[in-house]
């Protein structure tokens, strides 16, 4: 009979492309990866790797294996989510990525809020922006990820992911204080025709919807972070496109004003559907609606 723990090492082989990226992804060694896979080829009756310059790949018969591993470990996955269920047992280990906005705004107040009610789960999070994290939610090297979802480029999650929407995130004008404009209401982009601009660099969303909304639009600075962009606002640099998300916690002197006809967006959480069913999957989404309230 086959090992299951093999056919997982075989898995993230492929998975990762790599001896040394399955190593980091089941937290081994490089040496206990290549055993695992010497005896399951054992097991098997044929080679399942080849070299490659200074690496390796994975033969025709390695690929096809891996492939139904892949939808043996799913099957385990979800069997085991079933019992957790049954069991009601939040337990066990889970990794949680989210894009740095939300990263910021969101996990300190969901991690805090799960490391006390459930000494039992151990959550581990990082920053990862959504292209990654997506494909890594889909492989298994994450269990969730926090994504974002725009209505003008709207996101296609590949089949086997949950998403639950967290909450629907606004966009407002950012105006030094004492700027002309910074007692009204609402703004149209019209309104903002002749001002610097400080927005993302080419090939982001903010930058790239500025410039078809304002074909006029003369970006002075550009910054990936928003704290940084509140800031050159905050000195009198420029006006931005400021998500509520974004807009944190902050003294400096700035205006925050809605923008009409404004770029919306969506906050997912995303998880595989074969995990759906895990009690410790359903706790950290809660706890992330938890926090996007609190924001």
């Amino acid at each position: 009979m086959l090992n299951l723990e093999r056919l997982r090492v075989l898995h993230a082989v492929s998975t990762t492309g790599s001896v040394v990226g399955a190593a980091q992804l089941l937290h081994v060694t490089t040496s206990a990866i290549s055993q695992q896979i010497a005896r399951l080829e054992q097991e098997i009756g044929t080679n399942l790797t080849e070299r490659q310059g200074r690496g390796i790949r994975l033969t025709e018969a390695g690929t096809l294996l891996a492939g139904q591993a892949a939808d043996l470990l799913a099957q385990v996955e979800r069997v085991m989510a079933t019992m957790a269920q049954h069991r009601g047992a939040v337990t066990g280990s889970l990794t949680i990525a989210a894009f740095p906005t939300a990263a910021r705004a969101l996990l300190p107040l969901t991690l805090r809020a799960l490391r006390s009610r459930y000494r039992d789960l151990m959550v581990s999070a990082r920053e990862q922006e959504p292209y990654e994290a997506i494909p890594a939610v889909q492989r298994g090297l994450l269990d969730l990820a926090v994504v974002e979802d725009w209505t003008d480029e709207p996101l296609a999650l590949p089949q086997g992911l949950d998403h639950r929407v967290l909450f629907e995130d606004t966009y407002d004008i950012a105006l030094p204080a004492d700027h002309r404009l910074a007692g009204l209401p609402v703004l149209s982009l019209a309104d903002l025709g002749a001002e610097d601009w400080i927005t993302s660099s080419k090939g982001q969303l903010c930058h790239d919807w500025l410039l078809r909304s304002l074909k006029t639009a003369r970006i002075a600075h550009t910054a990936s972070e928003h704290p940084t962009q509140i800031a050159l606002v905050a000195a009198g640099l420029g006006v931005a496109i400021i998500p509520h998300l974004g807009r944190e916690r902050t003294s400096a002197p700035v205006r925050f004003i809605p923008l009409a006809d404004a770029p919306r967006r969506r906050v997912l959480a995303i998880w595989r559907s074969t995990s759906a069913a895990r009690p410790a999957v359903g706790v950290v989404v809660n706890a992330l609606m938890e926090a996007c309230s609190a924001t």
